[in-house]
């Protein structure tokens, strides 16, 4: 009998032994699983938090950039009416076209469209092709006193053009190379303020609209191209400017991308130059300089002279104007924003 209660006993205690190694066991096991799945959780609402942070500030950011536009297009499809209507904000309650209408004939819109693209068309093609020339020059050829002239060229980008105004205007007014069309022309160059030629002249010898900053893309970009190609070339019988236009061009389409672009865009929104060089800029930029006495004008002749005109309602045409003078350069950047992209990341352009 005594024999069968120890051995009874010793069974539990077995047991109690074993389950108690079982639970020491589980607690063991189950620590590490809730961690792992403590860590998993925090992992997950820190992606989130960051998805939300980013998504929030580039809604943000993507507000304040197109705000201005959203707002310009809704004044634009405005009518006269819903200027003194207070239950209107962004969304008209009358959409019309008569503002764009007016806005079109006054200005002859298309025709000031057109000089404007032909003027920054050629000095685009211009001064591309004369800052990638120099670019090339100044990376692959070593010449006394290349870095020193290279300094002027970075020089050109810091120097403001108003300080260059008088000598600049008087250059053109009086044009002359080296004072030989004043031997052929009575002792005085030509003028040539209030035409396009100092636009194609500046632009065709690398001293144009932002030519510093385009000799410095292309100069970086043909430093990038290795020398091997072009002493192949030299190898195989090929000359500079073969070496230029067959190998270094090619290979360059980033930059001539980028420059084209920026060249375009500079020269179409550019007013400085525009109303130096021509007395009655029929281009979009002097236009728009004009627009509110253009347009106040037209309203007033409507009118018949004898009512003033709204200046509320003149806002809304003048902002309507200035819409229609950015449209052409939102459709153009629609079409060429991702080889736009890809040649600013492959030029290195930054900041």
């Amino acid at each position: 009998m005594k024999l069968f209660l120890v051995g009874s006993r010793r069974e539990n205690m077995k047991q109690v032994i074993a389950g108690d190694r079982i639970e020491e066991e589980t607690e063991t096991v189950s620590e590490p699983v809730n961690e792992r799945s403590f860590l998993t959780f925090f992992e997950k609402v820190k992606s989130w938090a960051w998805i939300i942070a980013r998504a929030t500030l580039l809604i943000g950011l993507s507000f304040v950039i197109l705000y201005p536009i959203i707002l310009k297009l809704s004044i634009a499809f405005k009518d006269k009416a819903d200027l003194y209507d207070t239950t209107v904000m962004y969304i008209p309650r009358n959409i019309t076209l008569e503002n764009f209408k007016l806005v079109i004939e006054t200005m002859d819109y298309f025709k000031v469209l057109w000089n404007s693209f032909v003027l920054s068309g050629s000095t685009m093609l211009l001064t591309t092709f004369a800052c990638a020339l120099v670019g090339y020059g100044f990376a692959r050829f070593s010449f006394r006193g290349r870095n020193i002239l290279f300094a002027l060229v970075i020089f050109t980008i810091l120097v403001p053009p108003q300080t260059l105004m008088v000598p600049t205007y008087l250059q053109y007014r009086s044009f002359d190379v080296l004072g030989l069309i004043g031997l052929f022309n009575g002792g005085e160059g030509i003028r040539l303020i209030g035409t396009y030629w100092p636009f194609i002249i500046s632009s065709a010898t690398g001293v144009g609209l932002k030519a510093g900053l385009f000799i410095f893309i292309f100069r970086q970009f043909f430093r990038g191209i290795p020398q091997e190609l072009e002493d192949a070339a030299l190898v195989d019988g090929a000359g500079v400017f073969r070496i230029f236009f067959n190998i270094m061009l090619p290979n360059a389409i980033p930059a001539v991308i980028t420059v084209m672009l920026f060249s375009f865009v500079w020269q179409y929104n550019d007013i400085y130059f525009t109303t130096l060089y021509l007395d009655n800029p029929n281009v979009i930029s002097g236009k728009l300089l004009s627009a509110g006495a253009t347009i106040g004008h037209k309203l007033s002749s409507m009118t018949g002279g004898g009512d003033a005109v709204d200046p509320s309602y003149l806002s809304m045409l003048v902002n309507t104007s200035v819409l229609l003078a950015i449209v052409p350069l939102i459709t153009l950047y629609m079409f060429v924003q991702r080889h736009f992209v890809e040649s600013v990341e492959r030029t290195g352009i930054v900041g």
